[in-house]
């Protein structure tokens, strides 16, 4: 019987066919509340075959520890910044993952952020909440201009929510859907500064590598529009979060919006958590039955799949799955 390590809880919280699936491949699954760091996975992974991981540290020891049993490790999810690739390719084990699951509902998520931070959702619905009737003044979104820093499944979804509520948009990437961009009117910016410089709302939704960690930074803030709202459902890390800070305090950044952090769950201490116009949300902007059943499912088969070696749905680095452990 092959040994299984699941650490996401929205995969474990959630019923739906996911669960089934995993019940039927007859496997020995071992369960931790993710996201977990390195000293956390070294020890729980000896002795496993494989995994269906979030967000948890997967380094070189890691994988080593796991070593020789582990085939497979299955990402719930696209991002695998968290996970060393280059130390698995290295040592022969396949990293697969479940694009074109969560796009709907990320793009959801974004534009509810923008809604709420430019009419003051969250602070008007606390202050009826205790009694108090107190009246601010919001902003329309309606011919202001986002821009899009990442025009794959996700800023694309963005892209036509944000049309739809009358916005205009911009959109940076090095890879350009030039009839997406016709067919609802994004314009594009070959320039990322231009972007940044001239957008009323910046949105992210860019891969964190080591070009975009902290892409908004303090000298980017300084030159952005006075007011700017910034929305993050990426990485934390692609936001230097001191910056972010001080130009909340300021008023240079009249609203930041993010459901991702740099350490996640942050400190007590956490220089964003009640920062004035800020709205941090808990890393949940996939975290819909629709869109868990969808990255569960494939996050499912693909670990399956592979340990029965044959190919998978979705696979990030070429290495050749290996044959079951009872095969001749």
């Amino acid at each position: 019987m092959d040994k299984v390590l699941i650490t996401t809880t929205s995969y474990q919280d959630t019923p739906g066919e996911h669960q089934e699936l995993l019940a039927k491949a007859g496997l020995e699954v071992v369960r931790a509340r993710g996201p977990l760091p390195e000293a956390d996975m070294l020890e729980l992974v000896a002795g496993i075959d494989g995994m269906i991981c979030g967000d948890d540290v997967i380094t070189r020891e890691v994988i080593e520890r796991a070593l020789p049993g582990l085939r497979v490790i299955s990402k719930y999810g696209i991002g695998v910044d968290k996970i060393d690739v280059s130390a698995a390719t290295d040592l022969g084990i396949p990293v697969l993952y479940t694009p074109g699951v969560n796009h709907t509902t990320v793009a959801e998520h974004t534009l509810m952020l923008l809604l709420a931070l430019s009419k003051h959702l969250v602070e008007e619905a606390n202050y009826t909440a205790s009694g108090k009737w107190k009246r601010m003044t919001g902003n329309e979104i309606m011919g202001k201009t986002i821009g899009i820093v990442g025009m794959g499944r996700i800023g694309k979804e963005v892209a036509v929510r944000a049309r739809a509520f009358g916005l205009s948009v911009m959109g940076y990437d090095i890879y350009w859907d030039e009839q997406f961009a016709t067919d609802h009117a994004v314009e594009r910016k070959d320039d990322l500064e231009e972007l940044i410089q001239t957008a009323d709302v910046i949105s992210l939704h860019t891969n964190l590598t080591d070009e975009t960690r902290n892409l908004i930074n303090a000298e980017r803030i300084e030159g952005m529009k006075a007011g700017v709202i910034i929305l993050n459902c990426a990485r934390g890390e692609l936001v230097d979060t001191e910056a972010m800070a001080a130009g909340l305090s300021s008023g240079k950044v009249g609203g930041y919006g993010a459901d991702v952090l740099e350490a996640e769950p942050p400190p007590p201490n956490h220089p964003l958590l009640g920062a004035m116009n800020c709205i941090i949300t808990p890393h949940i902007g996939s975290r819909t039955f629709e869109s868990v059943q969808r990255q569960a499912v494939m996050a499912t088969r693909n670990l399956v799949l592979a340990l029965n070696g044959e190919r998978p749905l979705a696979q990030v680095n070429d290495v050749a799955v290996m044959p079951p452990k009872n095969a001749d």
